[in-house]
């Protein structure tokens, strides 16, 4: 088949079921099609632009514009753009396939409500196929700049596509949709004008439609209608870049707007900085804060970082060099004057300008945080439901904002026992009893088995507050977070009890203990020695007749399960098993005399142990049996 030959090609078994929900199922905010196709075409100038930078025969000597026009009489509305187009090859490749690098992911986000897929569609890369709402028919003429052939696509969005050779003067894209029956309303060019003023007016390039005919009286209208004239074009929109202008001049709808359009978010943000520096580095910053997490937070390889331009020539989509990994969330644009316009991702990565910026605008983004923590507590609570997870990287990443991004995270305690994370650990520090000396917390599976455990159970009893951790983040965190205001953040299963072990007479009780228990902990470390690094006696249990502790040194049971499950190598460790020498079960088993029922017991309340701080067991079956064992013994009693 030749090169310039008619193909007829399927759509990907995603892109087929993605098409047929668009077209049967997606009816809320329909015009939101127009403000996608517009944003592409803006795109597509600025990657234009940018190309030129590079290859100065790229130049076409055109202004820059989209033009946009509607035919009541044909049905149809045109998207017509002098952008950078494509060559037949990323047709095939864009036009044919959605959202490749997360297709899977998107599909199963797609849940059938009317409002949540829609507002997955731009997240996926996927605008362009919003089309297919409101047309029966859609038809592409692009031509890329450098090449002197055309190409022409057109599918009625079912099962197929076709790609054949077509014709073009410029280089840039054409988009005809044919509307259907149901969809008229925007073949009315007034209602056109209305949704891009509303959803483009601050498109940097002009978004131009054909002048409305002025009033006449009617044989001057039937003269025109008799005569060929030439069609005048007319701006609809600011066409000036939003982050130029003086913010008392924006309106928040107009900010909101501009979000949308560089997010591709159907929701508004929750906030944003607009501002501008001058003197040794000079910067234009617009940054917005999401309400909605993107599909890919969590891809490696998922879309992060700012739109990039450089003496307002567009330079880069993801600039991720100007924000550290902790706040990949933030949406928004950079415009600078000092960075070369040949600028590369290398250059970037080794800039000392760049490290400037990146180091104010990271003070911008937590200084908003804290802001809205501080003013407006119920988006600040939204924002941490959403993107909190990823904020506790920070301490990690980020040593010289260590504190600010301390004072922004929040935590479940065993205040109130509620899993939702509300408690700052200024709140904590605040409200801590007279003579407290650390800031404690315990790190588990879930929050149900961290508020359960075992460990926290003296404290609990004394009044004490625990900050309950249970995302995966959270050991990590703990780890790079020493102290908060001169009190250090202890883990209560590691280490051996302090705090409350200093008054005198729980020492002397814990000494008395282990004097009473001396040959108790002996055959247990007989029995165990195997699995435990020793057996002592405790003062942090009251209810649990055991529990399990390791060395301050050493790593929690829940960082050894993501490590190990990463496929790192850990060294052998093995945790000590603390004993409540009062409870009824160490009772009876220090008064145990058949030494393999001792065994049975002992190997039990080891396992439990386990199983109370949420670890699986290594022999499961083995635990099952001696309990069994145990239980006919009893009823055989």
């Amino acid at each position: 088949m030749t090169a310039d030959a008619t193909q007829t090609m399927g759509f990907q078994t995603e892109a087929k079921r993605l098409l047929h929900l668009m077209i049967h199922s997606l009816y809320s905010n329909r015009e939101i099609f127009l403000r996608e196709l517009i944003s592409n075409a803006s795109d597509a100038i600025d990657k234009h632009r940018f190309a030129v930078i590079n290859d100065g025969s790229l130049a076409s000597g055109a202004d820059y514009r989209i033009r946009v026009s509607a035919d009541a009489d044909a049905k149809t509305i045109t998207i017509d753009d002098n952008g950078i187009g494509m060559s037949r090859d990323e047709v095939v490749d864009n036009l044919g396939t959605i959202a490749k690098s997360g297709t899977a992911a998107f599909m199963e986000q797609l849940s059938g409500d009317q409002k949540q897929d829609s507002q997955l569609i731009g997240q996926f890369g996927v605008g362009f196929y919003s089309s297919f709402i409101v047309a029966d028919r859609v038809v592409v003429v692009t031509r890329k700049a450098g090449e002197s052939g055309a190409t022409r696509w057109e599918s009625a969005g079912e099962d197929e596509f076709t790609v054949s050779e077509a014709e073009r003067e410029s280089p840039g894209t054409t988009i005809t949709i044919h509307l259907k029956p149901d969809a008229d309303e925007f073949a009315d060019s007034w209602r056109v004008r209305s949704v891009i003023k509303k959803y483009s007016d601050h498109i940097s390039v002009p978004v131009m439609m054909p002048k409305p005919p002025q009033p006449s009286d009617e044989e001057e209208d039937q003269a025109d209608s008799d005569a060929a004239v030439a069609t005048e074009w007319e701006a609809v929109n600011e066409a000036k870049a939003l982050w130029t202008r003086s913010r008392s001049e924006i309106s928040d709808e107009e900010y909101q707007a501009f979000y949308k359009h560089i997010s591709h978010d159907f929701e508004d943000a929750l906030t944003w900085s607009h501002n501008s520096v001058e003197g040794k580095l000079e910067y234009t910053s617009l940054l917005f804060l999401p309400q909605r997490a993107p599909f890919d937070l969590w891809h490696r390889e998922g879309a992060r970082g700012l739109k990039l331009y450089v003496q307002r020539t567009f330079i880069m989509d993801e600039a991720e060099q100007f924000l550290p990994m902790y706040l990949r969330f933030v949406k928004g644009v950079l415009d600078s004057s000092d960075l070369p316009l040949n600028v590369s991702r290398e250059i970037l990565q080794q800039n000392q300008q760049v490290e400037s910026i990146r180091g104010a605008l990271t003070k911008r983004v937590l200084d908003m945080l804290s802001k809205m923590a501080s003013k407006q507590p119920e988006d600040y609570q939204r924002f941490w439901d959403t993107f909190g997870v990823v904020l506790k990287e920070g301490p990690a990443e980020d040593f010289t904002n260590r504190e600010k991004i301390a004072d922004l995270l929040r935590f479940s305690t065993t205040r109130d026992d509620d899993a939702s994370q509300r408690v700052s650990l200024k709140d904590y520090v605040t409200a801590m009893k007279e003579g407290q000396q650390s800031i404690y917390y315990v790190v588990a599976e879930n929050h149900a088995t961290a508020k359960n455990s075992p460990h926290i159970e003296a404290l609990r009893a004394q009044g004490m507050e625990v900050l309950l951790l249970s995302d995966r983040v959270d050991e990590w965190l703990m780890s790079h977070l020493a102290e908060y205001d001169g009190k250090t953040l202890r883990d209560c299963a590691k280490g051996e009890w302090d705090e409350s072990a200093e008054d005198d007479d729980t020492k002397k009780a814990l000494e008395e203990a282990e004097k009473a228990s001396e040959s108790l902990i002996e055959r247990m470390q007989g029995v165990l020695s195997e699995r435990v690094a020793g057996v002592r006696p405790t003062v942090r249990l009251t209810n649990s007749p055991a529990c399990l502790t390791v060395a301050e040194h050493e790593m929690g049971a829940q960082m050894r399960k993501i490590m190990e499950a990463a496929g790192q190598e850990m060294p052998e460790s093995k945790p000590t098993m603390e004993i409540n020498v009062d409870h009824p079960l160490l009772k009876r088993l220090d008064q145990e005399a058949d030494e393999d029922r001792f065994a049975d017991l002992a190997q039990i309340l080891l396992d439990q142990a386990f199983l109370a701080e949420g670890s699986a067991l290594e022999d499961p079956a083995s635990y099952v049996a001696r309990l069994n064992k145990l239980l006919v013994e009893m009823s055989d009693d």
